[in-house]
């Protein structure tokens, strides 16, 4: 992928694209020999990159998307850590670790537009994100117990979070892939969409999103996840304390200014 002025490159393996006007932001896996599988040095860029992201106020959501024609991610790099040893494997894990949870951590909406083989390590990432797009050629699952290890980058704790305790146990136990449309119908993707479409998709649905007020959006994820497992009562004081940091705000009062005079809000972002 040649850089353009509205991208930033993160090592050789990533990308972040820029769409100024809309304040929305690609998240882009750019290593097409491998089928962006993550390697020590990719990880990294992902860490890297989503550090940049969560200090950059302009931009509201972010799309991760893949640059290759089959493939959204297919997981860790197993070939790299065939030539591991103990010590190396054991040196890895902090790296690999802030990949995925850059992605899960980032503070604005987020959506994976996702094709092909979105596998281990490479769902995880997708799981990371607070919406999922996937196209008619989307293959997931979550293998990793058939190569002797388990999902280590969220798999484990998303999954369930998506479709329920015991269909994320069979899933995981059994190590099973799940086409575009298996995988929409459990409630692993959002959306399903033609082939070739879930990267247009996902951000006309961004587009959509970073049109409201990007103040309401950082706390309505914050809300929605300090919120998620808790009991009623403790959530409602996670959503009280959101209300709290937006009630106040440059945004509410352009908000309720723009909805009055009929036009639309010009968001301060503060």
């Amino acid at each position: 992928m040649a850089e353009r002025a509205d991208e930033r490159r993160f090592g050789d393996h990533v990308v972040v694209r820029r769409h100024t006007r809309e304040h929305v932001a690609e998240l882009v896996l750019d290593r097409p020999k491998a089928m962006n599988a993550v390697s020590t040095d990719m990880a990294r860029a992902i860490a890297g990159a989503c550090e940049a992201l969560t200090q950059d106020t302009d931009v509201r959501v972010v799309v991760l998307t893949s640059t290759h024609e089959r493939a959204f991610c297919v997981g860790a790099d197993l070939k790299e850590r065939n030539s591991f040893s103990d010590a190396d494997l054991l040196r890895q894990r902090p790296v690999a670790r802030a990949a995925y949870t850059g992605v899960l951590e980032l503070p604005m909406p987020t959506v994976a537009a996702v094709h092909g083989f979105a596998l281990g390590g490479g769902f995880e990432l997708a799981l990371s994100c607070d919406l999922i797009v996937a196209d008619s050629t989307a293959v997931v699952g979550l293998p990793e117990v058939s190569v002797g290890v388990i999902p280590g980058g969220g798999g484990t704790q998303l999954l369930p979070r998506r479709v329920g305790a015991a269909r994320a146990a069979e899933l995981i136990f059994s190590a099973r892939r799940l086409t575009g449309a298996e995988a929409r119908e459990l409630g692993l993707v959002d959306e399903l969409v033609e082939e070739g479409q879930d990267r247009t998709e996902a951000l006309a649905l961004a587009f959509r999103i970073a049109a409201n007020s990007p103040v309401g959006l950082r706390a309505a994820k914050r809300a929605l996840r300090l919120g998620h497992g808790l009991d009623l009562r403790a959530g409602l004081e996670v959503e009280d304390a959101a209300w709290r940091s937006v009630a106040f705000s440059g945004d509410r009062a352009e908000g309720v200014a723009a909805f009055n005079e009929k036009r639309k809000p010009e968001w301060p972002g503060e």
